[in-house]
Order: structure tokens, then sequence, then C-alpha cells
């Protein structure tokens, strides 16, 4: 019987698989700068000259950029292929909106049960992390004027850290490559919410439940909470868009007596 020799890794190799599983993870995130290269060589305990073939490796497959005297960035346009104008034509559509609605039950529901089922001590801190912050931007709101984007941003956010916890690189990057559409929906939802005072309080609710149950571990409550925030915001914004409605069709009423 003839045996193979076994093949040992190269080492710029090993070095180039844990760079791209941190970018996959979402670790190291797009536009984000790497530490100089001296550096990286102590935290990963290789050589220079392996680390720069690595890198090197790393920039051919288009996931890094240098920048001269300025360093080596992980690229920020990685998903590209999602900016679509398409994505802009959606923004701007009413029905689009609740089709967003639709999509965020599904992926947030998904993230939050991962993210109870997977999360980590570090994650469950992300997450309550941004929680908090969105509960600073809504007194921020109130007391400097009524704009919902920067709400709209820490509520993504929030999201965001779910996704991260979930620990699928899928739904982290398909919900960071929607971003901005995500932003804006949540945003216009936001505006649109706002004309009911009893609202921001009970999705407030909600949200401090998907959190609980996340952190607590449960990932069934975790997922029934996510889709009960969502349907009651789905439940409102129709609501609200039948008495627009009804306002609109009496006017046009009282105009043609």
């Amino acid at each position: 019987m003839v045996y193979q020799k076994i093949q040992q890794p190269k080492l710029s190799d090993v070095i180039l698989n844990q760079l791209e599983e941190m970018i996959l993870e979402g670790s190291l995130q797009p536009g984000q700068k790497l530490p100089a290269e001296r550096e990286l060589a102590v935290q990963f305990a290789v050589s220079r000259p392996s680390l720069r073939e690595a890198m090197q490796k790393l920039e051919a497959k288009g996931l890094v950029s240098r920048r001269q005297g300025g360093g080596t960035f992980v690229c920020d346009n990685l998903l590209s292929g999602l900016a679509d104008p398409l994505f802009d034509l959606m923004a701007n559509k009413a029905e689009a909106q609740y089709d967003l609605l639709e999509f965020r039950h599904g992926i947030q529901g998904m993230a939050a049960y991962y993210a109870a089922m997977r999360g980590t001590k570090k994650d469950f801190e992300h997450i309550a992390e941004k929680y908090e912050a969105i509960t600073v931007a809504q007194i921020e709101n109130t007391t400097i004027s009524e704009n919902y984007r920067g709400e709209a941003e820490t509520v993504f956010e929030f999201y965001l850290a779910i996704c991260v916890a979930s620990h699928n690189a899928v739904i982290l990057h398909l919900a960071r490559a929607m971003g901005e559409l995500l932003i804006d929906n949540i945003e216009k939802n936001l505006q649109v919410l706002a004309k009911r005072p009893e609202v921001p309080g009970r999705i407030a609710n909600y949200r401090k439940k998907l959190m609980e149950s996340i952190i607590s571990g449960e990932p069934n409550k975790a997922w029934g909470a996510s889709h009960k925030n969502l349907a009651y915001i789905e439940e409102v914004m129709l609501n609200l868009g039948e008495e627009n409605s009804r306002v609109t069709r009496s006017l046009r009423r009282l105009k043609t007596n």
C-alpha cells in the first residue's frame, strides 16, 4: 500500500482563513481599519513575511484595500451588488414599506431566535447597550426636534446587534447590506406612529420583552416577541392608513357639495 504524504497547510493560508472568517462573522466590518502589520503579526504569533503574504492574498480577493500611508481597510463595498437602484425605488413607494415590514418579520424573528440560542455574554451586553441607546435617542428627539432619523438609526443598531448575536453570517450581512433601506423604513414608521400617543410606549414594551427573552436564552419567546412587536406596528399603520383614506374621501365630498 502506498501512503500519501500529509501536506501541512501553508502558514499564510492559515492566516488568510482566519481573517476571512473574521470578516464573514462580522468581527471585521466593512470600512474598518486593520491593525498595523507589526501588531497583527504579534496577535497571530506569526512572522511578518507570512502575514504580509496573507494580506496580499486577501487584497487579491477584493476583501481588503491598502491606502498609501493610511493602512489596510476592509473593503466597504463588499455587498455593492445589493446597492441597486431598485432599493431607492422601494424606499419611496408606500406599498413597499409594508413589504419591508413583512421582510423584517422574517429576518428579525430568525435573528432573535438564534441570538437567544447562541448568544454569548458579550453579545447580550452589546444588545442591552444598543437597547439603552434607543431611550437616549428618544429623549433627544423629544427635547431637541422631531427628527426621527437618529432614533431610527439606533433602533436599527439594536436589531443589528441581535443579528450579530445570532452568529449567522447570512442574516448579519443581509441586514447590514439593507441597512439604509431598513433605517428609512423604521424612520417612516416612527413618523406615522407618532400620531398615536399610546403607540411608542407599547412598542417600547414589546422591544423590552424581546431583549429580555433573548438575554434569558428563550428562542421561542424571542421569536414571538419579535413577531408581536412588528405585527402591532403593521396593525397600527394599516389602521392609520384607513383613517387617512376616510378623511380624504370626506374632504373630497365636502368640496363637491
